[in-house]
């Protein structure tokens, strides 16, 4: 089943410089859920709607990025950024096999929410060419670097990943051959 992700909020309660300078690498989650209100948040962060546009720069406007989410305990969705919604995929949860095909860092399955930022390279290498392909890596570390600044804002903590295993994340996602994984954020309480 579909998640109605609920309006994101425009106004935060911390400053841009506080989020920045409280920002750190964490990698040990408690077991607390994070509130629907907080993920809707987060995602928004990450490739939400604004207008024509998305909160992430792109070049050409092309919007290469795919954004997947596991929810630890309710399975795994595609973040459908039109519609604001987690589009349901499988009632699986991936988060220990995500954490196996990233070399064994089993934080990832400790993480309630774990975001992997996937692309579709020929959206922007159409237009591009071969540079097309340092377009996507640039809107990716946009991307990531929302995430980690909105999870701060809402008292929560992140961890960028780029270590992992490609072949496997993408069996493990059941990823279309032309989607690649990027990086994996996992999120949560800190422990």
């Amino acid at each position: 089943m579909d998640l109605q992700l609920p309006k994101p909020i425009l106004k935060g309660t911390k400053s841009l410089e506080e989020c920045i300078y409280i920002r750190e690498s964490v990698r040990s989650y408690s077991k607390k859920e994070i509130e629907i209100e907080k993920i809707s948040q987060i995602l928004w962060a990450t490739q939400g709607k604004k207008g024509s546009k998305r909160t992430v720069p792109s070049a050409g406007a092309t919007y290469p990025l795919e954004i997947y989410v596991n929810l630890k305990g309710r399975g795994y969705f595609h973040y459908n950024y039109s519609k604001h919604v987690l589009e349901f995929i499988t009632d699986k949860d991936l988060s220990k096999k995500l954490a196996n095909a990233s070399w064994d860092q089993q934080f990832i399955a400790e993480a309630y929410l774990n975001i992997i930022i996937c692309a579709i390279f020929e959206r922007t290498t159409q237009r591009y060419g071969q540079r097309g392909v340092r377009y996507v890596y640039i809107e990716v570390g946009h991307c990531a670097q929302n995430i980690h600044l909105e999870a701060v804002a809402l008292g929560l903590c992140s961890v960028p990943i780029g270590a992992y295993e490609d072949n496997k994340v993408k069996q493990v996602l059941e990823l279309k051959k032309n989607i690649e994984p990027l990086y994996i954020i996992p999120i949560g309480y800190k422990k």
